[in-house]
């Protein structure tokens, strides 16, 4: 292998909580919840899906169906997607918008804990590392405020291509900028389906856990070994 391609959210960094979220919101605008209240809303938007990164939703709106397929094709399309899933929830007015630019904010996203030295180690063996996601807005500002953004050399962003994983071509697109051929990179993922779509590019696939940050220390140490 001489390059890895690794997803965004679930794979390298995790969104925070639904509550941790809606607080931070909250905060920005002002305003203030009772306990009860903050955490009744906070369910409430984790079912309808809501916070992007965040758990799907448990049934999308007719309404929002055919936008909610296309969502990651458009920064338009993805504001529209999401602000429409947490309109679903009563919330103080102008807040729907305040979520969604929170979740946007580096401070809303951790890495995962061996983020940092998967990556290191991949750029001390001279392996090239894109990173490839289905996403509305642009992350890299997330990758450099935690210092991750040097370990990068490209990002193929469906919203910027109009193009969204499984599609082969979003995948050649980084196989592309890097220079390298796809029968020699590694894609990591945590979604079969999205992720997997660099299989029928002749890309080799690794799948990670989708699982909250203090619960999976070491998910992305197997990478190295399948990097000779």
């Amino acid at each position: 292998m001489t390059a890895v391609l690794f997803d965004f959210s679930g794979t390298l960094f995790r969104i925070e909580s639904t509550e941790s979220w809606l607080r931070a919101a909250l905060d920005g605008a002002g305003l203030k919840l009772a306990p009860l209240e903050l955490t009744r809303t906070a369910e409430a938007l984790r079912r309808a899906g809501a916070l992007p990164g965040g758990a799907p939703p448990l049934r999308v709106p007719e309404e929002l169906a055919e936008v909610w397929e296309v969502r990651d094709e458009s920064s338009t399309l993805h504001r529209a997607a999401y602000t429409g899933l947490s309109r679903q929830v009563p919330l103080p007015h102008g807040l729907h918008d305040a979520l969604y630019e929170r979740h946007m904010s580096p401070s809303a996203w951790s890495p995962y804990a061996d983020a940092a030295e998967v990556l290191s180690a991949l750029r001390g063996r001279g392996i090239a590392v894109g990173v490839v996601s289905n996403i509305g807005w642009d992350l890299r500002p997330v990758f450099r405020a935690h210092g991750l953004d040097r370990y990068v050399d490209t990002y193929v962003l469906s919203y910027e291509h109009g193009i969204r994983k499984p599609d082969p071509r979003l995948f050649g697109l980084a196989c592309a900028a890097l220079g390298v051929e796809p029968g020699r990179t590694l894609m990591v993922g945590d979604d079969r389906r999205a992720d997997g779509g660099a299989a029928a590019l002749g890309c080799g696939v690794h799948f990670v856990d989708h699982l909250p940050v203090t619960e999976r220390p070491a998910g992305l140490w197997p990478v190295l070994d399948l990097i000779p």
